[in-house]
């Protein structure tokens, strides 16, 4: 589900707890999650809702100037109205994870999930230690892939914590740096 910023600063804030969507079929859950770069949204509740029901206060909680924004946002679209409760749950725990340094049999786990990941992995951790802050789509071209399949395998190195975003691009987190240099000593013995 794509949040706007201003949508996420009023979530953080407190000022935003609901969001309204329009789909042809329920795309989130209550109890669902979604990691955001304010942080980890948890969703409490989705109902189906008639727009002709919508008020005042719904606007008000969603962010909405008025009424009249909110419904002719919600009328706009083909699909079911969603009421989306939700509210900030906690940092995104792969910014902690950056920073943790692994040693040992972690390190080596990682070293070979890397190494075995495809013949992406290395290469891209190394386009991005070499270019901090390159837009994906010239480290894309670069590695000669489409850029979102690039951006997704960059998105699998993030999960592990390897790497992180910038405003543009990206560079490797602490982590990655210690996985990048075991895989290269790994790959020099060999």
């Amino acid at each position: 589900m794509l949040i706007k910023k201003a949508v996420l600063d009023g979530i953080a804030s407190g000022d935003i707890d609901l969001l309204f969507r329009t789909w042809d079929a329920e795309r989130v859950h209550a109890g669902s999650t979604q990691r955001t770069a304010i942080g980890v949204l948890a969703v409490d509740a989705v109902e189906e809702t008639d727009p002709a029901e919508l008020t005042e206060e719904d606007a008000r909680r969603g962010g909405y100037a008025s009424l009249d924004a909110l419904r002719h946002d919600a009328e706009t679209r083909d699909g079911t109205l969603y009421r989306i409760t939700l509210h900030l749950a906690g940092e995104d725990p792969r910014i902690a994870l950056r920073a943790e340094i692994p040693r040992g049999r972690e390190l080596t786990a990682l070293r070979d999930r890397v190494l075995h990941m495809g013949d992406w992995a290395v290469p891209t951790l190394e386009m991005i230690a070499a270019q901090p802050g390159v837009r994906a789509p010239d480290l894309a071209a670069q590695a000669g892939r489409e850029k979102r399949p690039f951006k997704a395998s960059v998105r699998r190195l993030k999960e592990l914590g390897l790497t992180e975003s910038l405003a543009v691009g990206y560079r490797l987190s602490p982590r990655g740096k210690a996985v990048l240099s075991a895989v290269r000593r790994a790959t020099a013995s060999a």
